[in-house]
């Protein structure tokens, strides 16, 4: 089970802990990552809005190093997911892919043949590691710890979802929570768009987007959320507190990347899933876990 790593702009930046959370998983559980070193950033949308060809060209590009090893791509980011899986799709069409190939070949690039499929980590976990084997792996159970998931815009809008997801009704993250051990907790804002491309123009409205997905997350009883996005990340954590005073109400619940929620029901330590690079502290999570800690071998 080996894939092109494509971890994307954030988590190799802002979320850097979301990187190494993912290695450390990763290697637990025989996932061979094969890291596209000069790899761009996707786009997320804005290059696309701004200049459609260039940013099929640059996905056609990460798509091509990854094909000329042989590989599919590996992503960690449901923004990434979704336009480098829509990039795929656009290039399957012989005519998109000649004219993007040219593009290519004046970069010095190897042209795209097509073929490569693009996955996230979440699609992998289910579908190639497998419930089994995943349940298998858990060293510390997550004890009925509730989790609640929250998916985000762009994971569910991407390409190929379909194949592991019910993109109107999601239950991929809850069925893995459950799998680890854990209480998959549901709530109405679980999809809902966190803001973070508001962020830039509207703060105000996008900090009242957050606060309504997380306080249904509070009341719902969930005491710590999972995404499979950072861009979510970087807005549910960075601007909790910002969106708790904004919303007039008591909000304090930890974020936790997808890998890092995974590897800390494989037993790996906390500290080398980078949870203290996090701004809403997770140590309330990590010491229920310790609590009703029972550690297989």
């Amino acid at each position: 089970m080996k894939y092109a790593y494509f971890p994307g702009c954030v988590a190799l930046n802002s979320c850097r802990e979301l990187d190494v959370a993912t290695r450390e998983v990763a290697k637990d559980l025989g996932i061979g990552l094969v890291d596209l070193d000069q790899a761009a950033c996707c786009g997320a949308g804005n290059l696309q809005d701004a200049n459609p060809e260039a940013a099929l060209a640059i996905n056609a590009r990460t798509l091509s190093m990854a094909g000329s090893k042989g590989l599919d791509v590996l992503t960690v980011c449901g923004t990434c997911q979704l336009y480098l899986s829509r990039a795929a799709q656009v290039l399957e069409d012989p005519e998109a892919r000649e004219r993007t190939n040219g593009i290519l070949a004046r970069a010095g690039q190897g042209p795209y043949e097509g073929g490569v499929r693009v996955k996230h980590l979440l699609q992998v976990l289910l579908q190639e590691v497998g419930g089994r084997k995943l349940a298998a792996s858990v060293r510390r159970p997550l004890g009925d710890l509730p989790v609640g998931a929250f998916y985000g815009c762009h994971l569910l809008r991407s390409p190929g979802a379909e194949s592991f997801e019910t993109p109107e009704e999601p239950t991929s993250i809850e069925r893995l929570v459950g799998i680890l051990g854990g209480k998959p907790v549901s709530f109405d804002g679980r999809t809902a768009c966190c803001g973070f491309h508001v962020l830039p123009a509207r703060q105000d409205l996008a900090l009242r987007m957050s606060a309504a997905g997380l306080g249904e997350a509070q009341d719902a009883g969930a005491k710590v959320l999972a995404t499979p996005c950072p861009l979510c990340h970087l807005v549910l954590d960075t601007y909790q507190r910002k969106a708790s005073r904004l919303a007039g109400r008591p909000i304090e619940i930890p974020i936790l990347h997808l890998s890092q929620i995974v590897g800390l029901a494989l037993g790996i330590d906390p500290d080398r899933l980078g949870v203290k690079r996090h701004l809403v502290p997770v140590s309330p999570v990590i010491e229920e876990l310790e609590d009703g800690e029972v550690v297989r071998p």
